[in-house]
C-alpha cells in the first residue's frame, strides 16, 4: 500500500468529506467524524495508513494555530477582566474534577501516578466543540461565549503546567531549575512578546498593511516563531503562540489576521484528530471499556451540573449557568494530548491500557456531548431552522 504524503492526504480528506457529511446528518460534531476516521482507515483498522506518526507531528500545529487565534480575540484587558470572573469557578471544578477521576481510577486498579494523570485529565474541556457549536451573533451567546472562552483558556494554561510537569516528572527528582522554569519563563516570555509587538510588529503592520500576503506571512512567522521560542526555553509551544495572539490582540488588522489563519488551522486539526483515532487500538477496548463508560459518564453528568452551580455563584443567570455547563461537558483535546506527550516523551508514566483509557473516554464525551448540545440548543450546524444559529 502506498504511503507517500499525497497518498496519505488524499485519504485522511476524502474520507473525513464523507464522514463529515454523515456527522451533519446525524448532528455530531464534525471531529467526531475525524476520530472515527482514523480509527477505521488507520493501522488498528483498515490499514489504508499504516503510520499515522508523521501526521500526528504535523497535526500539532493546529493546537498551535488555534490558541493563537484565540489569543487573537482576547484584549489583554479583557482577558485580565474575565479571568478575575471565573478563576475561582476553573480552581474549584479542576480540584474537584481531578480527584473524582483519581478515585475512579484507582477503584480500577491503576496505579497512583497513573489515577493521578487520569484525574487531571478528566478536569479540561475541549475549546474546539465549545467554540465550533457556539453561535455569536445572539447577545445571550456572547455572554456564554466570554464565560466559555475564560474558563478554557485557563484550562488550556492549567493543562500546559500539567505538560511542563510531566516532562518535568521524566527525571528522577523534580529540580529547583525546572520548577523555576515553570514560575519565571512565562511572564519573562509575555513581556517580551508585548514589546516585540509594540516596537516592531507594529510599525511593519502600519506600514505595509496594504500587502495582504506580508501580513498573512509576518502573522504565521509570529505565531510559529512564539511557538519555538517557548519551547526553547522550556515551556512548550501551546503557550507561545496564545501569548503571540494575545500580544497583537489590540492591533487594527488582528480580525483580519484571525479570518485568514482559520482554513490552516482546520486544515491541521483535521489531521490532529485523525492522528487521535489512528492511534487508538482497538485491541484494548475490551480491556479498557467498563472504566471508560463510568468515567465517561461521570464526565458528561457531573461537570455540566458543577459549573451551572458554580456559575450561578458568581452571579450569573439560571439559564446562562446551564447551558454554559452543558456546552462544557466533555473530555478534551487536552486530554488527548498529555496521552500522546506521556506515550512519546514519558513512557514511563502511563501504562497502555490507562492511555487507552482515557483515550475511549474523551472520545465517548465527544460524541455524545456534541450530540446533547446539537439536539439541545443553537449551533452552526443544527439541523432545525429554529436552533440553527452562526
Amino acid at each position: 500500500m502506498p504511503t507517500h504524503i499525497l497518498y496519505t492526504i488524499f485519504i485522511i480528506f476524502t474520507g473525513a468529506a464523507i464522514l463529515s457529511t454523515l456527522a451533519l446528518y446525524t448532528r455530531q460534531s464534525l471531529l467526531v467524524a475525524y476520530l472515527l476516521l482514523g480509527i477505521i482507515v488507520g493501522p488498528w483498522g483498515l490499514k489504508f495508513i499504516s503510520d499515522p506518526t508523521m501526521i500526528g507531528d504535523v497535526a500539532e500545529m493546529g493546537i498551535i494555530f488555534l490558541l493563537f487565534l484565540l489569543g487573537l480575540d482576547l484584549h489583554p484587558q479583557d482577558l485580565i477582566r474575565m479571568f478575575r470572573e471565573v478563576t475561582i469557578i476553573s480552581v474549584i471544578g479542576t480540584i474537584i474534577f481531578a480527584l473524582i477521576g483519581f478515585l475512579i481510577g484507582y477503584l480500577f486498579k491503576f496505579s497512583a501516578t497513573e489515577s493521578i494523570i487520569i484525574g487531571i485529565a478528566l478536569t479540561f474541556s475541549s475549546t474546539i466543540i465549545g467554540l465550533k457549536l457556539l453561535p455569536t451573533t445572539v447577545l445571550h451567546h456572547q455572554r456564554i461565549g466570554d464565560l466559555m472562552i475564560s474558563i478554557l483558556l485557563l484550562q488550556d494554561i492549567f493543562a500546559i503546567i500539567v505538560l511542563l510537569l510531566l516532562h518535568a516528572s521524566t527525571t528522577k527528582t523534580l529540580e529547583v531549575k525546572e520548577i523555576a522554569s515553570i514560575i519565571l519563563t512565562l511572564p519573562t516570555l509575555a513581556i517580551f512578546a508585548f514589546l516585540f509587538e509594540r516596537y516592531v510588529l507594529t510599525p511593519l503592520f502600519k506600514r505595509f498593511s496594504k500587502i495582504k500576503e506580508y501580513i498573512f506571512l509576518v502573522a504565521i512567522g509570529w505565531c510559529l516563531g512564539m511557538a519555538e521560542l517557548a519551547t526553547r526555553i522550556g515551556l512548550s509551544g501551546e503557550i507561545g503562540s496564545f501569548l503571540a495572539g494575545v500580544s497583537i490582540a489590540s492591533g487594527p488588522i488582528a480580525l483580519y489576521i484571525a479570518i485568514t489563519l482559520k482554513p490552516l488551522r482546520d486544515f491541521f486539526l483535521v489531521m490532529f484528530f485523525f492522528s487521535i483515532g489512528a492511534n487508538f487500538d482497538l485491541h484494548y477496548l475490551p480491556v479498557v471499556w467498563v472504566p471508560a463508560l463510568i468515567l465517561a459518564g461521570f464526565t458528561l453528568l457531573f461537570k455540566p451540573w458543577l459549573f451551572q452551580k458554580l456559575l450561578i455563584k458568581i452571579g450569573e443567570k439560571p439559564e446562562i449557568a446551564r447551558e454554559t455547563g452543558i456546552r462544557l461537558g466533555q473530555g478534551s483535546e487536552f486530554s488527548l494530548l498529555i496521552v500522546y506527550f506521556s506515550s512519546t516523551v514519558a513512557p514511563v508514566l502511563l501504562s497502555d491500557r490507562a492511555q487507552y483509557l482515557i483515550q475511549a473516554a474523551t472520545i465517548l464525551t465527544f460524541i455524545v456531548s456534541s450530540y446533547w448540545v446539537v439536539l439541545k440548543y443553537p449551533t452552526p450546524v443544527a439541523l432545525s431552522e429554529k436552533l440553527r444559529r452562526d
